[in-house]
C-alpha cells in the first residue's frame, strides 16, 4: 500500500469519525453515530408501522409483521450489496437479471441431481461472476456502468429464459432439508431473515470499519482524488460490483428454497426497488457513504407500504402511485432530519 493511499485512507476515517481522535474513543462513539445516522429512515418505517397499524390493528399481529418482513428479505439483501455500488458512483442496474439467472443455475442443478445445498455455492459464484463481468465490460469499454448494466439486465435475464425453455422449473426434491429449513421458519421466524440479519451486520462493518469500506466511500467522493493518490479504483469497483452480484445470488438461493422452483420471469422490476430502497435508506446517487442499516429499512418500508395497501383495500391500479408518493415523503423527510441534526452540530 502506498503512503498516498494510506494517507487518505487516514483522512478519510479522521473525516468521519470527527476529528481523527483516539482509536478507543472511536469504538465508543461509533454505535452513536450509527443509531443518529439511521434514525430518519428508521422513524419514517416506525410512523409507517404505526399509521397502519392504528386503524388495523390485525396489521400488526406477530404472523404478518413477520410476513412483511420476510417479503422484503431479496430487496434487502440487493440493496445490501447496492450501498457499495451508489457509494461509489456506480450503478447496478442488473441485480434483476442477475437474480432471476441465478435462480435458473439453481434450480436446473438441483433438478438434475445436484444436492441441494451443493447447488447454493454455484449460484453464489455464478453471480459473483456476473457482477466480475459487469466490472470488466465497463472498464475495458469505458463506459458508465449504469449502461453496461441496464444491457446486461436484459442479457442476464434473456439467458436465464433460454436455459429455463422459459418455463418455470418443478419436480425439485422439496423433501430435502435445504427447502424444508433454508425455505422455513426456525425458531419461529423465516430462515431468510436469520440470513438477512448476518449480511447487514458483516457489511456495515465492513463498509464503515474495513479499508475496502475506506476505498468505496473516498472514490465516491471524489474519483479523480483518489486515482491520483494511488487508490486502486478497477480493482475497488470490481469488487464492488462483484458484492452486488454476491448479495444478488444470496437473494436468489433464499428464494429457490423458499418458492420451491426456478421461474426465469422473477426479478423484474427488483433493481429499481434495491435502488429506491438505498436512496431512502441514505446512499446518496452521487457517492461518498453510504448505509447498509439504512437501505434495509428503506426496503421494509417499501414492504410496509405494498402490504398496508392491501389493508386499506387500495386499488391495485393505485399501487405504484402510492408507492412512489410513501417513497418522496421518506426521503423528503429523512433529508430534513439529516439537514436538522447537521444543524444542531
Amino acid at each position: 500500500m502506498t503512503e498516498t493511499e494510506r494517507a487518505v485512507d487516514d483522512a478519510e476515517r479522521a473525516r468521519e469519525q470527527g476529528g481523527g481522535e483516539g482509536g478507543s474513543r472511536v469504538r465508543r462513539w461509533r454505535p452513536r453515530r450509527l443509531v443518529r445516522d439511521e434514525f430518519g429512515v428508521l422513524l419514517v418505517l416506525g410512523l409507517l408501522i404505526a399509521a397502519i397499524g392504528i386503524p388495523y390493528p390485525d396489521f400488526l399481529d406477530t404472523d404478518n409483521l413477520l410476513t412483511t418482513a420476510h417479503n422484503s428479505v431479496y430487496i434487502s439483501l440487493m440493496a445490501c450489496g447496492m450501498v457499495f455500488a451508489l457509494a461509489m458512483r456506480e450503478v447496478d442496474l442488473s441485480v434483476g437479471g442477475t437474480y432471476a439467472m441465478c435462480l435458473v443455475v439453481g434450480a436446473l442443478l438441483v433438478r438434475d441431481g445436484l444436492a441441494p445445498w451443493l447447488a447454493v455455492p454455484v449460484m453464489l459464484v455464478c453471480g459473483i461472476g456476473l457482477g466480475v463481468f459487469n466490472a470488466l465490460v465497463t472498464t475495458l469499454l469505458a463506459l458508465p456502468s449504469f449502461i453496461v448494466t441496464l444491457g446486461t439486465l436484459l442479457l442476464f435475464r434473456g439467458v436465464g429464459l433460454a436455459l429455463a425453455d422459459g418455463k418455470q422449473i418443478t419436480d425439485l426434491p422439496l423433501d430435502d432439508s435445504f427447502f424444508t429449513f433454508a425455505g422455513g421458519d426456525p425458531g419461529g421466524v423465516p430462515f431468510a431473515l436469520w440470513v438477512l440479519l448476518t449480511v447487514v451486520v458483516v457489511l456495515t462493518v465492513v463498509l464503515s470499519r474495513s479499508r475496502f469500506g475506506a476505498r468505496v466511500r473516498a472514490i465516491g467522493s471524489n474519483p479523480d482524488a483518489a486515482a491520483f493518490s494511488g487508490i486502486p479504483v478497477v480493482r475497488t469497483r470490481v469488487l464492488a460490483l462483484a458484492l452486488s452480484g454476491l448479495t444478488t445470488a444470496c437473494a436468489a438461493s433464499l428464494a429457490l428454497a423458499f418458492y420451491g422452483a426456478g421461474d426465469p420471469t422473477l426479478g423484474q422490476g427488483y433493481e429499481l426497488q434495491a435502488i429506491a430502497a438505498c436512496i431512502i435508506g441514505g446512499t446518496p446517487l452521487a457517492g461518498g457513504r453510504g448505509s447498509v442499516v439504512g437501505a434495509v429499512a428503506g426496503a421494509m418500508i417499501l414492504s410496509v407500504v405494498a402490504s398496508g395497501l392491501v389493508f386499506f383495500e387500495v386499488p391495485i391500479n393505485w399501487t405504484s402511485f402510492a408507492t412512489g408518493g410513501v417513497i418522496l415523503v421518506a426521503v423528503a423527510a429523512d433529508s430534513a432530519l439529516r439537514r436538522t441534526g447537521r444543524r444542531r452540530r
